[in-house]
């Protein structure tokens, strides 16, 4: 074992990914307000807005589908020096999840109510979370150029300027949900539309703040006028299957959502809080991870080392099992009082506490999964974690939990099982993944194919 270089990769790693850790526990701490916040109102308005956010998670799937196509592109251009391919390619991901977020904005306003009561939820669940997701969704272009400029910025190795951007905004998203949602200062208690309110104006303000950084001399990637029609199906190529894998994932949480409904509103509330529980400790460093693993390996492979790329995605792997999994375990033993931070109610805490231990030992394969699929997805391989997420989601996170909690009658018994089964899963999937499958030659191929190692002339990427 060669210490020096490891210790090396690993400096690298956080420089990166420290940005993106801050950033993401912006991100979660504001979402975690909004359970804190809405669960003062009611148990209803905690099942509502976690049902809501069902929904307003496609958004986000779409955006960070994208974004995974514009980082690979971004972070193997700038390893080869292709400042004008990766200007372009930055260019069309924007412009693609702008006009991908426009069909959300009249969902959200003619389809809320079908939506949430296709869950068999009650009637004031129905009305509080259509309220919400109509006006989350009415944001919902601004939420993909924010989520695609952040990573296309990453890509370049600038993740400094996305965590600037993002800390601000879910900074000024908490005080708005505190104020409009608890009415604060004076202002009207508006409840679950003030949280609704602050979130979408923080989607506005991190959309806005992005496309000003990179129009800008604050950034080296820049805006240029979109020509190549290779550039848009290799985004495409690239973001499909993270997309796919996303709605997949999302369409395997409406049944199982259901699943923990027919076994009491207080076991999705649960569900919802056990895992917010979870994703507030680790998700900073799961998404810094993946992020960090997507550049490195990118631009190892622009700067023609596959060999490099390869030992960076295991290495930044290794550093994020050792890290996350010990976080993991002192949840698992911490679990109860973390719990009472967002609810007293006995019932309720019995269930998030099983959930959230639950998702504390799946803490290594789980940051083990997310480091790999940033590696896999800087070689502009996105095929292996999505076939591991499908599989995953639907093999044992939804379907061994279906068969041994309803089937079986083991209640939420089998939900516990079948969400550690799928993470295990997704894990050593994409271990086989990027340990046997080819994808140092197809990030070859497709930078051969949109000129990028010939990139000295802005021409050399037209059609």
């Amino acid at each position: 074992m060669d210490w020096s270089r490891l210790r090396g990769v690993w400096s690298r790693v956080f420089a990166l990914a420290w940005p993106v850790m801050a950033e993401q526990t912006f991100r979660t701490a504001m979402r975690t307000t909004d359970i804190v916040i809405t669960a003062l109102f009611s148990p209803a308005a905690v099942v509502a807005i976690g049902l809501a956010d069902l929904y307003a998670r496609f958004p986000l799937r779409i955006g960070l589908g994208l974004g995974g196509g514009a980082i690979a592109l971004s972070s193997q251009d700038t390893g080869a020096g292709a400042v004008a391919t990766r200007d372009e390619a930055v260019t069309q991901a924007i412009l693609l999840g702008f006009l991908a977020g426009i069909p959300f904005i009249a969902f959200g306003a003619f389809l809320g109510e079908y939506a949430i009561a296709v869950f068999g939820a009650s009637a004031d669940v129905v009305r509080l979370g259509s309220l919400y997701l109509g006006i989350v969704f009415a944001t919902a272009p601004a939420r993909h150029v924010a989520l695609v400029g952040a990573r296309a910025l990453q890509g370049t190795g600038d993740t400094r300027t996305p965590m600037y951007v993002n800390v601000f905004a879910n900074s000024v998203n908490i005080a708005g949900s505190a104020v409009l949602g608890l009415g604060l200062f004076g202002a009207p208690r508006l409840e679950i539309v003030g949280v609704g309110l602050a979130t979408a104006t923080a989607n506005v303000i991190t959309a806005t703040l992005l496309v000003v950084a990179i129009w800008g001399s604050w950034t080296d990637a820049n805006f240029t006028r979109p020509r190549s029609r290779t550039l848009v199906k290799q985004l495409l190529q690239v973001s499909a299957p993270r997309m796919a894998e996303g709605f997949a994932s999302e369409l395997a949480e409406f049944p199982f959502n259901a699943l923990l409904l027919g076994f009491g509103e207080v076991v999705n509330a649960g569900f919802q809080i056990g895992r917010r529980v979870y994703q507030q400790v680790t998700g900073p460093l799961s998404r810094g991870y993946n992020v960090a693993a997507s550049v490195l390996v990118g631009q190892s492979l622009g700067e023609g080392a596959p060999d490099e790329a390869r030992y960076n995605g295991w290495a930044v792997a290794g550093l994020g099992v050792v890290t996350v999994g010990t976080i993991g375990l002192l949840l698992v033993v911490f679990a109860e009082p973390l719990v009472a931070l967002f609810t007293d109610d006995p019932a309720t805490v019995g269930y998030a506490v099983a959930f959230a231990r639950v998702y504390g030992f799946a803490g290594a394969v789980l940051v083990c999964f997310s480091a790999l699929s940033g590696s896999l997805q800087g070689a502009s391989e996105t095929r292996i974690p999505f076939v591991a997420r499908v599989t995953g989601m639907f093999g044992f996170f939804l379907g061994f939990s279906w068969l041994v909690g309803r089937t079986l009658g083991y209640g939420p018994v089998g939900a516990y099982v079948g969400v550690f089964l799928a993470y295990a899963w997704m894990a050593g999937s994409v271990v086989y993944g990027f340990r046997a499958t080819g994808w140092a030659d197809r990030a070859a191929s497709m930078m051969a194919e949109r000129g990028t190692a010939a990139d000295e002339q802005v021409d050399a990427v037209d059609d």
